[in-house]
């Protein structure tokens, strides 16, 4: 078990709920999702993580900045994986650095933005849960397993 600090979850459900985001990734990339089945698999996997830790009465905040960053490593995979099926033309660098680089020296460029900028998102969702985790468990009385 992982024990960071007082995360009492077996690695496997980390990667489980994180892995509950990867539909809403591949469905953004390919385009498959309106926005109705997009906020469906938004909010849903969120709920999901949220409602994990109540259950099991894991300290959220830690639990899902754990889990979050699992997500944003999961988002940051998917998203090279579809890269070229994900535009229709490749992303180019504008502004002052526009024509500035050779294509592959740009796309370089543009996927290393896109793996700061996926690793940030799964940690802030996991920060988001944990704080909405943390109120509600405050909220229902319920002390997680760490408090004495």
């Amino acid at each position: 078990m992982i024990r960071w600090p007082d995360i009492a979850m077996r690695p496997w459900t980390v990667i489980a709920l994180a892995a509950l985001g990867v539909p809403r990734i591949v469905a953004h990339d390919l385009g498959l999702a309106g926005p109705v089945t997009n906020a469906v698999l938004v909010f849903v996997p969120l709920a999901g993580w949220i409602g994990w830790v109540l259950w099991r009465r894991i300290a959220p905040l830690p639990a899902l900045l754990l889990v979050g960053a699992v997500y944003g490593v999961l988002l940051v995979i998917t998203h090279q994986l579809l890269w070229t099926t994900a535009f229709d033309e490749p992303p180019e660098l504008g502004g002052n650095l526009a024509g500035r680089f050779s294509p592959a020296v740009q796309d370089l460029i543009l996927r290393l933005a896109s793996v700061g900028s996926g690793l940030l998102t799964g940690v802030l969702l996991g920060a988001v849960a944990g704080v909405v985790a943390w109120v509600l468990a405050r909220l229902s009385g319920v002390p997680d397993r760490t408090e004495p």
